[in-house]
């Protein structure tokens, strides 16, 4: 199947203005089919959020692409105009922040917020507004859409806020979502609640899903294929059960080995206390000659000073990048 979203040894810059460039996304590759669901783990600042607007062209002043392609449908993002970009956004490929608080207008009420969305990319629907609001609210769950349509932000819940986030993020039914981190903000019952909600439309609309999240749970119930990031680059692909149940890679064993095994999909129920990673992530403006991860890696070869690991494919399917598999 000829993928929905194509993306091309991507390279994004942030310059401080004090010194080196920060390396946040360092040759990238990734495909999204239609339908599919691909999750994106990493620590913070791995450069999983900038990914997610570097696709959008939404990249701060301050960060650019300096290398790569990004294609959807054909098309390559990176040379549309903003003018075309504007058309895209919300209609094609949309975005569910992770924090809806502030992704939220505080002084509109919420159902107007959803139907702009709907307006901005549909001739003639001013008058259905409200309508087209209303039926998008009781498609994300609310039993009361009209009372929540006439509500502020600050009289919902967080996890209410998320909803009416994910509404505006499908009102126009696009191919493409990217989902930011879409259950952090929100306490462990809430979460499971998302995670059903975000699969159902998934399933219901035939959306593909690129999901950014540290909720492995959401990852395992959610995504076909799981990336691995780390410091700007990809690390680690595969599908769940094996990037959960046999990691490849160092850093993901480190991940999964810092979390309670509760919350590791497939683990055993026996209790063990999270072990965290040692060291700290490394300055993204002055990353080390070889691999990113070697300084707090319990597995470094000598070429992990020397040069960083070229990705290899050790077997079907799976994607890693580590000196261990030939890299």
């Amino acid at each position: 199947m000829r993928a929905l979203l194509e993306v091309r040894d991507l390279a994004v810059r942030y310059d401080a203005g004090n010194g080196a460039p920060a390396a946040a996304v360092d040759e990238l590759n990734l495909d999204v089919t239609e339908g599919e669901v691909v999750g994106v783990l990493g620590e913070s600042g791995c450069g999983k959020t900038t990914l997610l607007l570097a696709i959008l062209g939404l990249l701060p002043g301050a960060a650019r692409v300096v290398k790569g392609s990004i294609r959807f449908r054909g098309r390559e993002l990176l040379t549309l105009a903003e003018s075309e970009l504007r058309r895209l956004r919300g209609a094609e490929i949309s975005i569910i922040f992770q924090e809806p608080v502030l992704a939220l207008n505080p002084v509109r009420r919420v159902g107007p917020q959803v139907a702009e969305v709907v307006r901005a990319h549909r001739r003639g629907t001013g008058r259905r507004g409200r309508e087209e609001a209303l039926s998008m609210l009781a498609e994300v769950g609310f039993s009361d859409p009209a009372l929540v349509h006439d509500s502020y932000p600050h009289e919902l819940s967080g996890g209410q806020r998320q909803r009416v986030a994910i509404a505006q993020a499908l009102a126009c039914r696009p191919a493409l979502v990217l989902a930011d981190e879409p259950t952090a903000s929100l306490d462990s019952t809430t979460q499971a609640e998302m995670r059903a909600l975000l699969g159902s439309l998934q399933n219901r609309f035939g959306l593909a899903l690129l999901l950014v999240s540290h909720d492995l749970g959401a990852l395992a119930a959610l995504a076909q294929r799981v990336l691995v990031m780390y410091a700007g680059r990809l690390v680690e692909a595969g599908v769940p059960a094996e990037v959960f149940g046999d990691p490849l890679h160092p850093y993901s064993r480190g991940l999964l080995g810092a979390v309670p095994r509760a919350v590791v999909p497939g683990a055993s129920a026996h209790p063990r206390a999270p072990v965290p990673i040692p060291g700290s992530s490394p300055d993204l403006a002055g990353l080390p000659p070889g691999c990113a991860f070697e300084p707090r890696c319990p597995d470094r070869l000598p070429a992990c000073t020397e040069r960083p690991p070229q990705e290899t494919q050790p077997a079907d399917g799976r994607r890693v990048r580590c000196f261990k598999y030939g890299g």
